[in-house]
């Protein structure tokens, strides 16, 4: 699979399966994407390639855990990074290309969702973080 921006400035190959994929309606993931949801994937970081581009990234630290990458030239979302996960990767998907299916695992920050969009799917749904991605796959079983 291969990953880019928008202005393609910036390029990261991603080798093996997608982790569990979510859909986030928490109000930092609307703005940073401006959608009404950011669906994003987990990946082990040694999956994670950048292939050019990497002198062009900029970050924001999004909350006390949470390092969010972005092209500097045109703004796309790149990575997020974890200070609690060190080798996990969170990457949204709208960005990358050749990704064959996936299927949402789970709605999470669903109490701060955007009052004008309905969920339509019958994937489980949490108020806040489950608390862990095993609790997730645990309810999906």
């Amino acid at each position: 699979m291969i990953g880019k921006c928008l202005c393609e400035a910036v390029e990261y190959t991603i080798d093996g399966a997608l982790g569990p994929v979510y859909n986030c309606h928490c109000s930092k993931c609307r703005r940073w994407h401006g959608a009404a949801f950011r669906t994003r994937a987990s990946i082990n970081k040694n999956q994670f390639t950048w292939i050019k581009g990497e002198a062009n990234l900029s970050s924001y630290k999004s909350s006390d855990y949470v390092t969010k990458f972005f092209c500097k030239t045109c703004g796309s979302p790149l990575i997020s990074t974890y200070d609690n996960k060190p080798d996990i990767l969170g990457v949204p998907l709208g960005g990358i290309e050749g990704i064959e299916h996936v299927e949402v695992q789970a709605h999470i920050f669903v109490g701060s969702k955007a009052s004008w969009y309905e969920i339509a799917d019958l994937a489980p749904q949490y108020d806040a973080w489950p608390g862990s991605e095993e609790a997730v796959r645990e309810t999906n079983q």
